[in-house]
């Protein structure tokens, strides 16, 4: 889904080559493991043919599984899997709150993907999530030389940017992108089915939103989104992480940026 997904142009491809796009079949869950085992093929590829991979995204955990690497969760037990999914999150919460209260306490009652999987993990290996993440494995920070520059605009400008994405996705090319994601059928729970844009779409589909609803509720996903984003890479990364405030598109926020990476 090129547009929903907000791909690069084939100019931006052009420019510097792009990889980890439109590589996936999206009935295919990828999880955080999943994706970093990709990410560290690509840049020892990239380093293999003399080149400098950048990296450049705003998903938190992914990139903390990249560098810090993964937890050795065992596989999950495919029929607790299977019954955990299936719980209403509300109950799964509840139930996490039973069996792994510290879990409970970190995790949103409203967040299903998060609650599921601390509740499928302690069902299925008699331990906490926390404990598997306390002996992360398979990490490239100590591998490799990182200039990390984190840029945090000003959230009106990127509530702006947010308003704007929104409405190229809600074009006829991501409404027949979205139709044509709901012809495969997939299973609800397919992770592809919740991506910012197709609960939306698939409303206005239906009929059971109209246009000028639909887009409201993308919009505001997608400033929820960003919001969730920005506070993540605000507080979460080490002190050290650059942080740039200023509207990247100056001028002066650019050249110091340029600046920042030529002398990191």
């Amino acid at each position: 889904m090129c547009v929903v997904s907000a791909r690069p142009s084939q100019v931006e491809e052009a420019r510097a080559a792009h990889r980890l796009y439109g590589y996936r079949d999206g009935a295919r869950a990828c999880s955080a493991a999943d994706w970093a085992a990709d990410a560290r093929a690509e840049i020892a590829a990239a380093h293999a043919a003399g080149r400098l991979p950048i990296l450049v995204g705003g998903t938190g955990l992914y990139l903390r599984t990249l560098i810090e690497g993964i937890a050795p969760v065992p596989e999950i037990d495919p029929e607790i899997r299977a019954a955990v999914r299936s719980l209403p999150v509300a109950e799964a919460h509840a139930a996490l709150a039973r069996e792994d209260p510290a879990a409970a306490a970190r995790v949103r009652p409203s967040d299903a993907a998060r609650t599921a999987r601390a509740l499928e993990v302690i069902r299925s290996t008699g331990r906490s999530l926390a404990e598997w993440q306390a002996e992360r494995v398979a990490g490239i920070g100590g591998e490799v030389r990182l200039r990390p520059l984190v840029l945090l605009p000003p959230r009106a400008w990127l509530h702006e940017r947010s308003d704007a994405r929104f409405l190229k996705i809600f074009s006829d090319e991501g409404i027949e992108e979205v139709r044509l994601l709901l012809g495969r059928n997939l299973p609800p729970s397919a992770p592809v089915l919740r991506a910012i844009g197709v609960p939306e779409i698939a409303a206005f589909l239906a009929g059971e939103m109209t246009r000028e609803e639909a887009l409201a509720a993308g919009q505001a996903a997608t400033r929820q989104y960003a919001k969730r984003q920005y506070t993540w890479f605000r507080h979460q990364p080490p002190a050290d992480w650059r942080r740039f405030e200023g509207i990247p598109d100056e001028p002066a926020v650019r050249a110091e940026l340029v600046e920042a990476l030529a002398g990191s």
